[in-house]
């Protein structure tokens, strides 16, 4: 047996990296909080209802293209089923026009430009850049032309983008397909993704798809320790040398991994001893991506004629904490998967973003009725929106949850209950100390693929610190 490798977290970062450690002969041991995998990527029974909390789609669902083959390192992808969304989004505006987000690039192109018309050049400019970019997508590498003209959308934000747009509903459109925080380079892979059917979403949800993974790691000849959080990481001589429980167990390592939450990595487990100003810099001035509260609600009818998902403006404000308000509301109909409501009934979701989430922490520290009345408050509001909306749905609510900020981070332990990480890359490992390598979305991002890839990248970098041919095996 090789080298002995802790991995902290069972996120899908960590899963990942002891998935490819194992292929390649080293000893894997993953320790993980919770009671099961996944970490973010996860999903919850309540009554006769699944809840998710995370996969909307994910990148490489089609064969055609070389991360499939990625994911078919860690899941058998033939027997994965995939709906691929026509619509992805729909966006109203105050007067009921609305705006369909389809993810054919020729049908949106249609879309915008009949809702839209006194846009026509910048609709133009948007849809022939997602086609230069899919023309680059289709090339192979050494003959794919040259992509410079496209690099400086890698530095423009897709709020600065819509500035252009004359038409509000259209700048609404194109800020909300993903995020106005994103750059424009990546909505644009985004947009290409779908049009090539190469991003969708697993039928089953988000734990469904972690248990796969997790499944492919114990088969490969891995151990994963649940309900296991690990105080400090142990180091000797600038070296790491294995992980001490908060139960007191002490397991040695000739390499550690932390696929965990950044901060608590760095300035409790190794009590802030290995930082440089970049990370302290982006610890202490940096925003991460925020927070976020999920009401779910499980419904005892169908809704066959709202799209998958619809953001349309509220006629009054949705008053979320001291901080928070929302003047639209963002849904999701789960009406393409049939796995997650008996037949006849639906889940339907609402995501709020929120960047206090210490305010829901504190609220469930110190006066937990006051946060159950304050999560129930949301619940009754949300529920009184889709009533006013679609009428005949309050009758029909028969199981309601919230997730707040304050849940986020008793699951997963992720800095400020935060959704993906940073929105930009940091390096994987920490100033003076040898052995140790973090990975997932404190270091790449979020995002399944990503996760994935960061996992991959570290087992790669320790096989050739190690000489040894990184090699993979496949379903």
């Amino acid at each position: 047996m090789g080298k002995k490798i802790n991995i902290i977290g069972a996120g899908l970062a960590g899963l990942s990296a002891g998935c490819y450690l194992e292929m390649n002969g080293y000893d894997t041991e993953i320790f993980e909080l919770h009671t099961m995998p996944g970490g973010l990527c996860t999903s919850w029974k309540r009554g006769d209802y699944i809840f998710d909390g995370c996969i909307d789609f994910f990148y490489g669902t089609n064969p055609a293209y070389n991360f499939y083959h990625i994911w078919n390192e860690l899941i058998d992808m033939k027997r994965l089923e995939i709906f691929h969304y026509p619509e992805y989004r729909r966006i109203e505006d105050k007067n009921g026009q609305f705006i369909r987000v389809l993810t054919n690039l020729d049908e949106l192109e249609q879309e915008l430009l009949e809702k839209a018309p006194e846009d026509r050049a910048v609709i133009a400019e948007f849809i022939g850049l997602a086609r230069k970019f899919l023309t680059l997508s289709e090339m192979p590498n050494d003959k794919a032309p040259d992509s410079r003209g496209l690099k400086k959308w890698d530095q423009i934000l897709v709020s600065e983008f819509t500035k252009k747009c004359k038409n509000p509903l259209l700048a609404k459109t194109i800020g909300y397909i993903f995020a106005p925080e994103v750059s424009v380079s990546f909505l644009m892979m985004l947009l290409v993704s779908w049009h090539q059917k190469n991003a969708g979403y697993p039928i089953g949800g988000s734990l469904k798809f972690s248990r796969l993974i997790e499944k492919r790691y114990l088969e490969l000849g891995g151990k994963i320790h649940y309900n296991s959080r690990v105080k400090k990481i142990l180091t000797k001589d600038n070296s790491a040398k294995g992980v001490l429980l908060e139960n007191g167990k002490t397991y040695p390592a000739d390499i550690v991994i932390s696929a965990a939450d950044g901060y608590t990595t760095i300035f409790e487990m190794l009590e802030g001893k290995y930082t440089d100003e970049k990370i302290l810099n982006a610890y202490e001035n940096c925003m991460p991506t925020p927070s976020f509260l999920l009401v779910s609600l499980g419904i005892s009818r169908t809704f066959p004629e709202v799209p998958h998902r619809l953001i349309f403006p509220l006629e009054k404000t949705l008053v979320i904490d001291p901080v928070t308000s929302d003047e639209d509301i963002m849904l999701r109909v789960f009406g393409f998967d049939p796995t997650v409501a008996p037949e006849g009934k639906t889940v339907i979701n609402c995501f709020i973003s929120t960047g206090h989430y210490k305010y829901w922490v504190d609220l469930r520290e110190n006066n937990r009725e006051k946060y159950k009345q304050e999560k129930n408050r949301i619940a009754d509001e949300v529920i009184d929106i889709l009533e006013k909306r679609f009428g005949n749905v309050k009758s029909h609510v028969e199981v309601t949850d919230v997730c707040t900020p304050a849940s986020v981070i008793r699951y997963t332990n992720n800095w400020q209950g935060s959704i993906m990480g940073w929105w930009y890359t940091i390096k994987n490992v920490l100033p003076g100390l040898e052995d140790f390598y973090m990975a997932g979305q404190w270091i790449d991002g979020g995002g399944l693929s990503v996760a994935i890839e960061s996992g991959r990248n570290v087992a790669q970098i320790i096989c050739k610190k190690d000489k040894k041919k990184f090699t993979t095996s496949h379903y």
